[in-house]
């Protein structure tokens, strides 16, 4: 096994074509298929399973992909400072449900880095399309909630397919709403409070289930529901029609403003966010920051919360 041997599996791995990852090693497409076998034949098990659309990770491809990773991006940066080699790009991809200091920590992580060069990307997505993210490996981490409500559901979706969920914190729900809302001086808001307003919620695609909503309570009748797919959007309509969504409480001020708010709301069901890792999966140096960015971030903002002031 080589160095090359393992900067071949990583490349092949971001591109999903042999053809596309032999372009940019320029290296000849037979002599890159050869030496991923050869790898294969010595580890003694495949890396990819190959079809007529392409290659994809097979599940110990994976486990193998994460340690890789770290191989490579270490070799990289001793060549580079070293050997006087170009800088190794770093990459990095995180799938997250539309939470605030998901993008906060990512912000917190570049802005921390010295790299001159790297490729990394952040996806607000549906719940099932981050499980599949990470199953596929297209990103190191995702992001996502359990409730007592969905957890037998989203906790065999997960290890069906092969992952695992560890708890970043657990809160009580929150009522997001604008500042000029009519609910807005209220210390802490009852569902029968908000029966007049429009209920947003985040839309799911095929998996539009109860089960699979990014939002607690899901299964309530309500009068006016407005589904959306980003972020910016549902903040927009929270405040042109005094709406409301329910969620963790915890918002960045820094990077939203200071225009939504939340209000605790009294019902006694938790919202546990945690993230989820492919199994056995060996995080490389930027996932790993990513995850202890988060656990600051939300340790400092429940601080703050505590305190009376904004985050």
């Amino acid at each position: 096994m080589t160095i090359q041997q393992l900067k071949y599996v990583v490349t092949v791995a971001e591109k999903g074509k042999i053809n596309e990852a032999a372009q940019v090693l320029f290296i000849a497409q037979p002599s890159l298929t050869n030496a991923i076998r050869e790898l294969e034949k010595e580890i003694g098990f495949l890396l990819f399973n190959r079809n007529n659309r392409g290659i994809a990770l097979t599940k110990e491809g994976k486990v193998f992909l994460s340690y890789a990773r770290q191989v490579v991006e270490q070799m990289s940066l001793l060549e580079s400072r070293y050997l006087q080699a170009l800088p190794y790009k770093r990459h990095f991809q995180v799938s997250t449900q539309h939470y605030s200091f998901a993008v906060h920590a990512f912000v917190a992580l570049l802005a921390e880095t010295d790299d001159e060069e790297y490729d990394v990307t952040l996806r607000e997505c549906k719940t099932a399309e981050i499980i599949e993210d990470v199953k596929q490996a297209r990103s190191s981490v995702g992001i996502l909630y359990q409730s007592d409500f969905n957890r037998s559901i989203i906790s065999k979706f997960i290890r069906d397919n092969h992952l695992c969920f560890t708890p970043l914190f657990t809160v009580n729900p929150h009522i997001f709403i604008s500042r000029e809302h009519p609910l807005a001086e209220k210390k802490a808001i009852a569902l029968k409070d908000l029966e007049p307003y429009p209920y947003l919620c985040f839309e799911q695609g095929d998996f539009n289930s109860f089960y699979f909503s990014e939002e607690i309570l899901s299964t309530i009748e309500r009068k006016k529901v407005i589904r959306v797919s980003d972020r910016a959007s549902l903040f927009n309509l929270l405040i042109g029609l005094k709406g409301y969504t329910i969620s963790t409480g915890i918002i960045s001020t820094r990077l939203n403003g200071e225009d939504i708010i939340a209000r605790p709301l009294n019902h006694g069901e938790r919202i546990e966010v945690g993230y989820i890792l492919r199994e056995q999966e060996s995080l490389s140096s930027m996932p790993r920051r990513y995850i202890e960015l988060l656990r600051e971030y939300v340790e400092s903002a429940k601080a703050q919360k505590e305190k009376g002031k904004a985050v």
